[in-house]
């Protein structure tokens, strides 16, 4: 579980980052439209601050990855993950939403995904 906790700590904290100093650069990437309102750079940049959160939230977690702690956090990052994959599919499919980003964003949460129920179910605290 540690690697996955470190592994989902710096992806989560780099996204985070990017949406918190770059949003409409972020979101051109991931969806191919702008973000060009101010509630939509607030919003983005909330969201940013809630993946930094994650971040170090995993990278901490990571030192007791066999914790009841660490599981509960694995636990959640599975409906995280999840339900990204979920509202990105949406955009792309149902809203024709699509950047250079989306596909592989859905690729990686989908794994992310797969990774925290193995995980889960292959360890006991």
């Amino acid at each position: 579980m540690k690697n996955l906790l470190t592994t989902t700590a710096i992806l989560e904290f780099g996204t985070g980052l990017g949406l918190v100093a770059i949003p409409s650069t972020l979101v051109m990437l991931l969806l191919g439209a702008q973000l060009d309102t101010a509630v939509g750079l607030v919003i983005a940049r909330v969201a940013g601050i809630a993946l930094l959160t994650i971040a170090v939230a995993c990278w901490l977690a990571r030192l007791d990855a066999n914790s009841h702690i660490a599981r509960g956090l694995t636990g959640a990052m599975v409906i995280y993950n999840a339900g990204a994959v979920a509202i990105f599919l949406y955009a792309g499919l149902a809203l024709r939403l699509s950047g250079i980003g989306l596909c592989p964003v859905i690729v990686v949460h989908s794994a992310m995904t797969v990774w925290c129920i193995t995980s889960l179910l292959s360890r006991r605290p």
